[in-house]
Parts: C-alpha cells; structure tokens; sequence
C-alpha cells in the first residue's frame, strides 16, 4: 500500500554465545565462526541494498542493531553490515545508530571499529553487578566483565546505554540498588531497567512449573522501579518513559520512534516493520501481517503508546482523537479521577501509579476501538 516513508530501521542480528534463562527472543546459541552467521549476515547486507534501491531508506533517522548479541557476530561480518549501510543511507552523525553487546563479546577493537564506522550509540546488556545474580540469569558475563565494557566503550562514546534488571530470583532490594548506583558511578548516560517476565518454553518457565523457582513478586518489582526512580533522579537522569532513563540529551530516539508512531522497518528474523499512512497501519513479522489497524484504531493505539512516555499525549491529540474515538475525553477523565494521570503543562501525563498500573491504564484507551 502507499505509505508515509520509514523514520527508523531495525537490523536483527539472532545469535548469542549462549541462551538466558529467561530469553525467549528469536535468538540462538551459535558458535562465533558458524557459516550460519556468515550466510546470515550476506543475507542481511542485501537486504539493505535492495531497501536502498527500492527508496525505502531515505527518510530513516535511527537504525538499531538488536539481537540476540551483535557483538557476538565478530568485528569482520559488523564492518560489513555497516559499511552496506553506509553505502545504502545517510549514516551521518544526526542519525542516531545504536549498536546492542553484551560484555563478553565487546573489545577495545571493536569498539574503536563500529564507532568509525559510524555507530554512536552503545547500549550494553550488563543486567546486574552481582555476580550471583549473574549466574541465576545464566549470563556469559561476570561483573568485572561489565565493568571494563562499559569503561572500553566510553573510550569512543559519549552515549553509553546499559540494562538493568529486577525481581530475579534471590536478588535483594539491596543488591539491585548496588547495581544501579553502580552504573552511576561507571557514567553512562542512559538507564533501561527491566522486569523480570517468566515467558513460556523458558528454562525459567519450567522451573516455576516445577516448584523449583516462584513466580517474580510485582510488590517486589514494583518496590525495584521504585528505587531505581529514586536513585536516577537524585544522580540527575530523568525517566522519560515507563522503563528507561536518560541524562539531559541522551534519550533514545529509536525507541521513542515506536512510542509516537513513526514508521519503522525490520530486516532479518523475526523483525517487524510497522508501515502506516493516514488511514491504516500494518504490521508485519517473516511475512506475516501481525496487526492491520484502520484510522479508529490507530487513533487508540497511539494513545496508548503515548502514556508509555513520561511527557504523556498533547490535549490538541486528545481532542483529534475524539473525532474518531468519542469516548476519548471521557476515558481520560476516568483514568484521571483513578490517579492513573495527570494533567500538566496542556498534557495528560503519566502518574506513577499509572505506570505500574499499566495494564489498567493502557487497556482502558486501546478499548477504545478494539
């Protein structure tokens, strides 16, 4: 269909040097010299030109290469896959072009390399500073390891992210605040703290099937978020969205890209592609349209999607809702007198009980056109 063009481009890169615990991502273990990578990745660089030639890349304004572990595919097939796409788009500077690793795969080398190359954002998958903790997510890394990637990767950039988790099994209230205040100290620029979430077929699914591991506790990880709200604000980081936090700048532009409605475009497995004009928004994964949303229900949706950001929807977005959705006004006003939001600044804005309400506050305004 005819569609507004793609503002961010997402690379899938599927292997890791081993599965998590917890990961159910389209990913898999592979060894580092597999021809499965190598294949993989060629297949990944046509991709992109064929993107190139097709039109489809020239308005892009964030890439993202998401695994799985890019890191883990080594320095030589990384240079190929970006210097493809610096040959298919504008990878100036004002684009911003993050890059995931993970500790034990991340060098000096390869830091220097994907940086002149023209990646400038890293965001590290450390998850905690507690090597005990460590061990129960069943992670490559230890926290030595963590602490000299971070340390390798401000050797070239200014924008370092990392991934923090919380409610792990046997993690302390004390523990996980250890490991916030030290990425803190380490830094970084940019914070995401995640929940942990059993998901089905996971090692740790069967364990909590088995009596051998309970459920994650949401007093537990709500009481989690709460410390590292607390500990990010007071270093100077605020939280601009419902699990990530950034010092004054360094937001990420690519995952507020999928929060506000921008079109983006998934290469490799398992990849989605969101493509939208004015009348309907489609999703696709490996071939398969996953969502197909006419203009009622694109209205809703990014209402919804917009309470996912601290700076919540504009009243002016509200009121243009309201003449497809015309329980718009009047959801909101349910979801205010519950303290699920806040009026601010000409916004509805997020409470932090609304964030931790989620399900209730998210489903309210996705109900408005189901």
């Amino acid at each position: 269909m005819p569609h507004d063009p793609y503002r961010a481009l997402y690379l899938h890169l599927p292997f890791c040097v081993k599965r998590c615990a917890y990961c159910d991502f389209a990913t898999a273990a592979v060894p580092a010299d597999s021809p499965e990578i190598d294949a993989y990745v060629e297949d990944l660089c046509l991709q992109i030109r064929r993107k190139a030639k097709e039109g489809e890349l020239g308005a892009v304004e964030t890439v993202y290469l998401g695994g799985g572990t890019p890191s883990h595919v080594g320095l030589a097939r990384l240079s190929m896959l970006l210097y493809t796409l610096s040959l298919s788009m504008h990878l100036t500077p004002e684009v911003e072009c993050t890059m995931e690793a993970n500790p034990e795969s991340l060098d000096g080398r390869m830091v220097r390399d994907v940086w002149a190359l023209g990646v400038n954002r890293l965001s590290l998958g450390v998850q905690s500073f507690d090597d005990a903790v460590l061990r129960t997510l069943g992670r490559a890394h230890t926290a030595d390891d963590a602490r000299r990637a971070v340390e390798a990767a401000q050797t070239r950039f200014e924008n370092v992210s990392v991934d923090v988790m919380c409610g792990i099994p046997g993690q302390s209230e004390a523990s996980f605040e250890e490991s916030v205040r030290e990425a803190v100290r380490l830094g970084v620029t940019h914070v995401s703290v995640y929940p942990l979430t059993i998901e089905p077929h996971t090692p740790f699914d069967a364990a909590v099937l088995a009596g051998d591991m309970d459920e994650p506790d949401d007093d537990v990880e709500a009481a989690h978020m709460q410390v590292a709200a607390r500990v990010l604000e007071e270093a100077g980081f605020a939280r601009y969205e419902v699990a990530s936090y950034a010092r004054p700048g360094f937001e990420c532009r690519h995952n507020t890209a999928y929060w506000t409605g921008k079109p983006y475009l998934g290469l490799g497995r398992s990849a989605a592609t969101m493509t939208q004009n004015a009348e309907r928004r489609m999703r696709v994964q490996d071939g398969q349209v996953t969502d197909d949303l006419d203009a009622r229900q694109m209205a809703a949706e990014d209402l919804m999607l917009g309470m996912r950001m601290a700076r919540g929807v504009a009243y002016a977005q509200v009121e243009a809702a309201a003449a497809l959705l015309p329980e718009a006004a009047a959801a909101f006003a349910e979801l205010e007198e519950a303290g699920l939001v806040v009026r601010k600044g000409g916004r509805f804005c997020p409470t932090e009980r609304g964030w931790l309400c989620g399900n209730e506050l998210y489903g309210r305004l996705y109900d408005l056109a189901p």
